[in-house]
């Protein structure tokens, strides 16, 4: 075990539960490692359901085109937890990360404390010590009550789309969930806001009122869309002919689409031609990614294999749409290689990929003993149809999925799977 990991390891006993939604214990930590939050470079804060990372990888290849030094907060990390936290352009190393962690561990004095809030005020230490344009920030959960928010004055605010996922602490409904995402809205700071069902859009546009704040929406003040190979963008001050993203996917072009109506409204744009270089330069692993490396070994010529890691009804339909467009281009069977923790909606994970999938392989996620044994999960693609067999590790499933012609296989249904190929794989951290 790595020092790293000794030392998370203690984190986690600090709190009974792993998630428990409420700000006091966050305040509490900062206060006793001088408020690290007040001395940060300034803030983009991102909610929302699904495109988070990749929206805030978007806006960290357009602003580091402009020669930017850009902190970056994401989770979770898929291999190693030192990618949840990048300083000024690069991965924190181990031995500033471990410093960090012990500071607020002894700091904290054993008080009870969840893993994400002691990991975050490490994460806002860090970031006070190294000088920086900007601080790219993801919510872990919800909003309104997650660890991130406590930064006053954020320089801007983005809500990405948002759809039914963790309703067990953000609430069954839209709008329940809506109300914690707009949670992170500030007044005197700019909203800019992808788009979203109306009962999602009716609580951002109640929340903003309340607090002066005019939200920036796609679909009304933006747009964004794929044309002849290009990306074209389109708001109030003109219109971008731009490349199309280096990440996959139709969504990828509304997530860019977000990233770019940011960049214009909270006016950081510096050099317009700054702007294709990041769409072009831009990497953010295991979204719709294609894989190359140890485990492409296990596939058949004539195929292809990929990564993805959304793990909701919703990132199902946007990987079910980006599949479709990649029929088009080239028809092929598709065989998912699926793992997918307990917590999540497998029911209606394979609803929008059943009429197109030729074959199932379920598998357990390594080291997680949270997620679905790979036999309880074979039953949900079943009940919709489609052929399953259970697989009892990552390789087995390849290995059995090389005997569909032309096939192209998706693995899919977790971010936490994702990070196991991604080792597996021994594809470096990025």
């Amino acid at each position: 075990m790595s020092r790293t990991d000794a030392i998370l390891k203690r984190l986690l006993s600090l709190h009974p539960k792993l998630i428990d939604l409420e700000l006091g214990r966050t305040e509490r930590m900062l206060e006793a490692i001088g408020r690290p939050q007040d001395r940060l470079p300034p803030v983009i804060h991102v909610a929302g359901t699904n495109g988070k990372g990749s929206t805030i990888a978007f806006l960290r290849a357009m602003l580091e085109a402009q020669g930017k030094r850009v902190h970056v907060y994401t989770s979770p990390h898929l291999v190693v937890f030192r990618e949840r936290v990048r300083l000024a352009g690069k991965l924190v190393s181990s031995r500033a990360l471990n410093a960090a962690l012990e500071e607020c561990e002894k700091a904290n004095g054993g008080k009870p404390i969840t893993f994400f809030e002691i990991t975050t005020a490490a994460a806002f230490l860090l970031f006070s010590r190294v000088p920086a344009d900007y601080l790219l920030l993801e919510v872990g959960l919800g909003g309104r009550f997650d660890s991130t928010n406590v930064i006053d004055k954020p320089l801007g605010t983005i809500i990405t789309p948002i759809s039914s996922d963790h309703t067990q602490f953000l609430g069954e409904t839209i709008a329940e969930i809506a109300s914690a995402k707009a949670g992170i809205i500030k007044s005197g700071s700019p909203l800019v806001v992808a788009r979203q069902p109306d009962e999602a859009m009716d609580v951002i546009d109640t929340e903003a009122k309340k607090l002066g704040v005019i939200p920036f929406a796609a679909g009304a003040d933006f747009d964004g869309f794929a044309q002849r190979g290009k990306l074209v963008y389109q708001d109030e001050d003109g219109l971008l002919d731009l490349p199309l993203p280096a990440l996959a996917g139709a969504h990828q072009v509304d997530n860019a689409a977000l990233a770019l109506a940011a960049m214009r409204h909270f006016s950081l744009v510096e050099d317009e031609n700054q702007l294709a270089t990041g769409l072009r330069s831009v990497v953010w692993p295991a979204r719709l990614m294609p894989l190359r490396g140890a485990l492409s070994g296990y596939v058949a010529e004539g195929q292809e294999l990929w990564l993805d890691g959304g793990h909701n009804a919703a990132g199902a339909q946007v990987l079910a749409n980006a599949l479709k467009e990649m029929n088009k281009a080239r028809p092929a069977p598709l065989v998912l290689v699926c793992g997918m923790m307990a917590s999540k909606d497998a029911a209606n994970f394979f609803a929008p990929l059943a009429d197109m999938t030729s074959h199932v392989f379920t598998v357990p996620i390594p080291g997680e003993t949270g997620a679905l044994p790979a036999r309880a999960l074979a039953g949900f693609p079943k009940a919709r149809g489609i052929p399953t067999t259970i697989a009892r590790s990552i390789p087995a499933a390849l290995q059995r999925a090389a005997h569909f012609e032309g096939a192209r296989i998706v693995i899919c249904g977790s971010l936490y799977l994702a990070g196991a190929v991604l080792k597996q794989n021994k594809t470096p951290p990025t």
